[in-house]
């Protein structure tokens, strides 16, 4: 087994490891960075595609997709390297199905689902409690929230049972829940959800495609033969970032089995090399990052956070046609519906691309994608297709092209859009987490936008924190000899 020596060795080549490589490069040209990553290319949960389309070939992000202006940090980052972005489409009505497979079937064509009277009424009471919640969360430090310790003993799913007045209004809940986090209510620290929600800017900014939501824009894909922009879509980010670190300095098929270090130094280990450095920074999520072998171990504090910050589960998919028959019918192309046995997907949008390529974009979320995974993949695609012509007519069944990805069985990602969720009582050992250990920084980011949501994530969200885990997270924060694990909320993120 060869070693190098780096002054510092980043595990992970998404987002995150290739921005702290640029902003370690930024502050000091001279030292000598080496990023590791477990796939054969760079990106993490943002991967842009090649699938065929009407006019022969084009590409679409099969990951992170979506940004938003009040995403400050990535949308400098766009600017940075010249790239554009696009609005989502949303002219048209927008067909919602909540209920059950013999609810009736709604349309609208505002923000707003054509609900009944008293579920709107619902709807706003909440959203007003929430969002008055939400204004009160340091996101920075969610444990200073009011009552923190309270708000994160409870889930999402108790926190609605309490509030909300009509059944159908608590189904909404869940349907959001499934979207935006690819979990159940049941499953996600309450305080947690309102942190998020708090660092969206509300939570219909985490729902919709309006001005300053989450799904606002779409990163153009570019010339495609140029050097700097093989992949097109978000993973464009990414791409321009190794480029501007250097390629060089990126490893990719390196997936990190091993961290060790002393008083000197520490050493990185895959499974053909080892590398020894000053500091290492672990970018990975929380789940994965802690299938690394430490030594020595790292503090309990860390270990709990992990065990308690599981991954959502989301299967995008992108379904090409000869054309947008959904606009000549006057539809948007987003749906809203409660899955079932006969309807696996939770929500699609127009996925036409910048060129014109006909396409919709949707999600097999939370339960749904747990039971569906286990499924042939032509049995899932014929049950979104009948789902498609139920909403939106015959010329559904008319594509080029059916693609999904299922973040979960994807290598060195293993779950999407937020890459880790907390449960109750967990966010209390985030901070702690924090702290550096001492060579060695694990960075938990918890990140606005996923994708769906993106992401991401992810993309989506590094680490959600479910029922009892933000207690965690000033523990988290203390340094463990050479290994620094950082845990850092971001305000905005890809994904």
């Amino acid at each position: 087994m060869t070693e190098e020596t780096w002054d510092v060795v980043i595990v992970g080549a998404g987002l995150s490891g290739l921005s702290a490589a640029q902003t370690l490069r930024k502050r000091n040209g001279k030292l000598r960075i080496l990023i590791l990553e477990g796939k054969d290319r760079v990106g993490g949960r943002t991967v842009t595609q090649e699938l065929p389309a009407a006019h022969g070939i084009d590409r679409w992000d099969m990951g992170g997709q979506w940004v938003g202006s009040t995403q400050t940090y990535v949308m400098d980052l766009i600017q940075e390297f010249g790239l554009e972005v696009y609005t989502q489409y949303t002219t048209g009505k927008k067909v919602h199905h909540v209920g059950g497979p013999h609810a009736k079937v709604r349309t609208s064509s505002t923000s707003i689902p054509a609900l009944s009277t008293l579920v709107l009424l619902d709807l706003s009471q909440l959203v007003w409690k929430i969002d008055r919640l939400s204004s009160t969360v340091s996101v920075e430090d969610p444990m200073k929230t009011p009552n923190a310790q309270e708000l994160d003993s409870m889930t999402l799913h108790s926190y609605i049972e309490k509030h909300a007045w009509t059944e159908e209004m608590k189904e909404e809940m869940g349907v959001c829940s499934r979207v935006v986090f690819g979990m159940e209510p049941n499953q996600m620290s309450f305080l947690y959800f309102i942190m998020y929600a708090a660092a969206a800017g509300g939570v219909l900014c985490l729902l919709e495609s309006t001005p300053g939501s989450a799904q606002e824009f779409r990163v153009k894909t570019l010339d495609c033969t140029a050097a700097l922009c093989p992949q097109g879509g978000t993973q464009q980010l990414s791409e321009r970032l190794a480029q501007q670190i250097g390629r060089e300095s990126v490893r990719l098929g390196q997936a990190v089995t091993a961290i060790w270090q002393d008083a000197e130094r520490a050493k990185v280990m895959t499974a053909t090399h080892s590398y020894l450095c000053r500091a290492v920074i672990v970018t990975c999520p929380p789940h994965l990052a802690a299938k690394i072998h430490y030594q020595p171990a790292l503090p309990i504090q860390r270990e709990h956070l992990t065990q308690n910050m599981p991954v959502g589960h989301l299967m995008k998919f992108v379904i090409t046609y000869q054309m947008a028959f959904w606009r000549e019918k006057g539809y948007s192309g987003e749906i809203v519906a409660r899955p079932s046995a006969e309807c696996p997907l939770s929500v699609t949008f127009d996925g036409t691309s910048p060129s014109g390529s006909a396409a919709l974009v949707g999600f097999i979320s939370g339960v749904q994608a747990y039971n569906w995974s286990s499924r042939e993949l032509s049995e899932r695609r014929d049950a979104v297709i009948l789902s498609l012509v139920k909403y939106l007519g015959e010329e559904a069944a008319s594509y080029i092209h059916y693609e999904e990805k299922d973040c979960v069985f994807q290598m060195c990602s293993a779950g999407c859009c937020v890459a880790g969720l907390c449960v109750p009582d967990v966010l209390c050992w985030l901070l702690c987490c924090r702290t550096v250990c001492s060579r060695c920084a694990l960075l938990v980011v918890v990140l606005q936008d996923c994708v769906f949501q993106m992401c991401s994530a992810g993309c989506c969200v590094a680490g959600l924190c479910v029922l009892d885990v933000l207690c965690w997270l000033l523990c988290c924060r203390t340094v463990c000899s050479r290994c620094a694990l950082l845990v850092v909320v971001l305000q905005n993120c890809v994904f």
